[in-house]
């Protein structure tokens, strides 16, 4: 297990969570040299069978994606491989980001926003009970066309795709945390909300002692 520290800004308290060794972490950091660095290590550890005819051009596409995903408030993203009994592999992207939010009490923040969510109904909207706090979750399945180009068999093929997205305010700030979880391998949907759960129960808001030495 690793545990990712996330700092957007100076102004957003700090939060930790524990994923599984199967994540993958995507590069974000603010500086190109150091995006390119990481990239680089990134596309080895994914595609470790690989050569450098296939991590010379990886590279840059996933430094690129990292750099968008950081401008668009994401703090945290990683891709999350898994094996099945079958010797197939699973895959789904997650990603945390904080929002600034106006609140002082995290249990108020929750109702406002599992009342906003559950106006869609789309939305399977619920209220979740976590060791950090109150968190709303919000399930959401979605049918996405894929073009004839896109398929083996060059036909157009409807794609079930689900997200869970978890909503936990902060404690320590006017801020709310959102974990996003996307997967188009819905044959194990029950495994991805077990793991969610998983890493849900990890999440702290570490603070800061700043009380004088004596």
């Amino acid at each position: 297990m690793t545990t990712p520290l996330i700092t957007v800004d100076a102004d957003v308290p700090p939060l930790a969570f524990d994923v599984p060794e199967s994540f993958f972490t995507l590069p974000l950091a603010a500086e190109p040299a150091d995006r390119a660095a990481l990239s680089d290590a990134f596309v080895r550890e994914l595609y470790s069978r690989g050569d450098e005819a296939l991590w010379t051009p990886a590279a840059p596409y996933y430094a690129a994606l990292g750099e968008q995903l950081a401008l668009s408030g994401v703090s945290y993203s990683a891709l999350g491989l898994f094996s099945t009994e079958s010797g197939g592999v699973v895959q789904c992207a997650f990603t945390v980001a904080a929002v600034e939010t106006d609140h002082t009490d995290p249990d108020t923040a929750a109702h406002g926003i599992l009342v906003a969510l559950s106006r869609d109904p789309h939305h399977d909207a619920r209220w979740m009970d976590l060791p950090c706090g109150p968190a709303i979750s919000c399930i959401t399945m979605r049918e996405v066309t894929l073009s004839p180009e896109l398929t083996a068999d060059h036909s157009e093929k409807q794609l079930l795709t689900g997200q869970i997205q978890v909503h936990v305010p902060f404690p320590t700030g006017p801020y709310t945390a959102v974990f996003t979880l996307h997967t188009a391998s819905t044959e194990y949907w029950n495994e991805f909300c077990d793991g969610t759960v998983e890493i849900l129960r990890t999440v702290s808001f570490p603070t800061t002692d700043a009380s004088p030495t004596p």
